[in-house]
């Protein structure tokens, strides 16, 4: 069974940093493009990073591009997302998913405030 567990989010002011991981298990976690996608309240799903199994591509929003960086450990079976210069647009929750696309499984989600 596929689980993807979230942590690393919480309560941070505009400008701030937060580092997100998610711990897989319960499948070949080396052979899985990841994503990190985020829903805002009261709006949709969106795509926010994505990284290959290998680690060399990564995609990124482009509302995100240049502040947030994504990362994996495949020894750890953990992806990463390293968040700069938050701004209070980025408040959501963000989920960790299977696949490039961010179209597979998700986890539980870990809360981001970004607010002074």
């Amino acid at each position: 069974e596929v689980q993807l567990v979230e942590s690393g989010g919480g309560l941070v002011q505009p400008g701030g940093s937060l580092r997100l991981s998610c711990a897989a298990s319960g499948f070949t976690f080396k052979t899985y493009g990841m994503s990190w996608v985020r829903q805002a309240p009261g709006k949709g799903l969106e795509r926010v990073s994505s990284i290959s199994t290998d680690g060399v591509t990564t995609y990124y929003a482009a509302s995100v591009k240049g502040r947030f960086t994504i990362s994996r450990d495949n020894a750890k079976n953990t992806v990463f997302l390293q968040m700069n210069s938050l701004k209070t647009e980025d408040t959501a929750d963000y989920y960790c998913a299977t696949r490039f696309d961010g179209l597979g499984t998700r986890g539980q989600g870990t809360q981001v405030t970004v607010s002074s």
